[in-house]
């Protein structure tokens, strides 16, 4: 392992050589985001004291932040990754377990730096060739929006190419915007196009994952550099949706929580190198 310093940042290299370009992405906090691209209601909301990375504070807003440049899946789509995330402040209407709408979706595509649909959309909603996670807050159903049928108000579902109905999910009887810090681990296997999603009010990672998927995401991203970041969206119900800490790997290396650390946090600087590299084999 080798660390390499870049101005007021440290770029964290696991791997790097003509057959294996591996990225380690980590953020302890976020009071640098200059490596983020902030779209909708999150480019007024960052920086700010509490040093998370704020998507929404209010009602009828959808924001998203995009790591600024593309990442180079290793191994068939092959990624790992770690965040936490808190959600309170709840405002607004409601559903049967109270006021607060409508989550965050931790988002991996490749089209650009963008922002999709308010409300149920969660900032999701349109954005193609894409994968989803989402940790939705509020119960949309097809009585009153034809176009979403959510399980209940609770739940994670995997989500794919913009589209908020999700293709599994998984409910959860505790609120996501319960206030609390909530700790979520996703790992996706090119090799066998596995993808597992963990989460925990405790940052010890689970043995057996919370909710699985087979995909090919190679089909689905049609590309093997992806934009990767969190969107999110509030209607006529809202809350405070921040990400507090986050780590990403481009490669299924799975993530035990990340040691707070100094040296952090961006292996993006890498990229360029990374390409050349590639196109010099």
């Amino acid at each position: 392992m080798k660390y390499v310093n870049l101005a007021a940042l440290a770029v964290l290299i696991t791997s790097f050589s003509s057959s294996a370009n591996v990225i380690d992405v980590q953020f302890d906090d976020f009071s640098d985001l200059s490596q983020f691209q902030l779209n909708g209601t999150a480019a007024s909301l960052n920086p700010n004291s509490d040093d998370v990375l704020r998507l929404t504070n209010g009602l009828n807003q959808s924001s998203s932040a995009f790591l600024n440049n593309a990442i180079s899946l290793q191994n068939q789509a092959s990624f790992s990754s770690f965040f936490s995330f808190q959600i309170d402040n709840n405002i607004g209407i409601g559903d049967s377990d109270g006021a607060g709408a409508d989550g965050i979706v931790f988002t991996l595509q490749t089209q650009s730096n963008t922002a999709g649909g308010l409300g149920f959309g969660i900032g999701y909603e349109g954005i193609s060739n894409s994968l989803g996670i989402e940790f939705d807050t509020y119960f949309n159903n097809v009585n009153r929006f034809p176009s979403v049928d959510d399980p209940d108000g609770n739940h994670l579902g995997i989500n794919l190419d913009g589209s908020v109905n999700s293709e599994v999910t998984l409910s959860e009887s505790e609120r996501f915007n319960n206030g609390d810090e909530w700790y979520v681990w996703v790992d996706y296997n090119g090799l066998t196009d596995l993808l597992d999603v963990r989460y925990s009010t405790s940052d010890s990672r689970p043995a057996t994952a919370s909710l699985s998927y087979t995909v090919d995401l190679e089909n689905t991203f049609g590309s093997s550099d992806v934009f990767v970041g969190f969107t999110s969206g509030t209607g006529a119900g809202g809350n405070f949706h921040d990400i507090n800490s986050f780590r990403f790997t481009n490669d299924f290396r799975p993530i035990e929580v990340p040691e707070p650390s100094s040296l952090a946090v961006f292996g993006l600087a890498l990229m360029g190198l990374a390409f050349r590299a590639r196109k010099a084999r």
